[in-house]
């Protein structure tokens, strides 16, 4: 079963949602209007969903929507009744995965969840790539940067120097990034 973090962010609204998803079965953690520690509460109640339940998104929601999705990556559904497209591009890019005009139907909400969580996986995977991507190339710089010690300091050709750390990372079972962070520390703390 889904735990639920239901913030209501509008007096208007409240219970509406909150009776919706307990009819379609999900836990709902209810917190009534918006709270301004949200990544603090989502630490403390490790909910699987945040479901924000608000008449127009304001410049609080969108701040604690963005810290959350930069420490602790959640979906994120955003109930609203504004139509705005600004609105919706700002919520989209603050971290929502879902973001849902007018219309609380108790047999809508287990999709819109599917599809909250559905796309913010595919987020959190193409984030993790990326970051994997970039790891990779700033290691590649670093390895070419040894290199090119490596080569002055050896007086050697690149291929040479690549063979000099390849078998150094080898022999001591290390990572040539390992192995080429060892030369350029060398390098620096000999002042060449």
């Amino acid at each position: 079963m889904l735990r639920i973090l239901l913030i209501n962010d509008t007096a208007k609204k409240v219970g509406r949602l909150k009776n919706a998803l307990v009819e379609a079965g999900f836990e709902v953690i209810d917190e009534p209007g918006l709270v301004i520690d949200l990544p603090q509460r989502v630490e403390a109640l490790h909910p699987d969903v945040i479901l924000i339940d608000t008449e127009s998104p304001g410049r609080d929601v969108m701040e604690q929507v963005v810290l959350v999705s930069r420490d602790r990556p959640r979906p994120i559904v955003m109930f609203t009744d504004d139509h705005d497209p600004k609105v919706m591009r700002q919520a989209i890019q603050a971290g929502v995965s879902a973001y849902i005009v007018e219309g609380i139907q108790t047999e809508r909400l287990q999709p819109i969840l599917d599809v909250a969580i559905a796309r913010f996986e595919s987020d959190q995977a193409l984030r993790a790539q990326l970051q994997a991507r970039e790891q990779q190339l700033a290691e590649r710089k670093r390895i070419e940067l040894a290199k090119g010690l490596l080569m002055k300091m050896k007086q050697c050709g690149e291929e040479e120097a690549y063979t000099l750390m390849r078998r150094q990372a080898m022999s001591r079972q290390q990572k040539l990034i390992q192995v080429a962070e060892q030369v350029i520390a060398m390098h620096e703390m000999l002042g060449h």
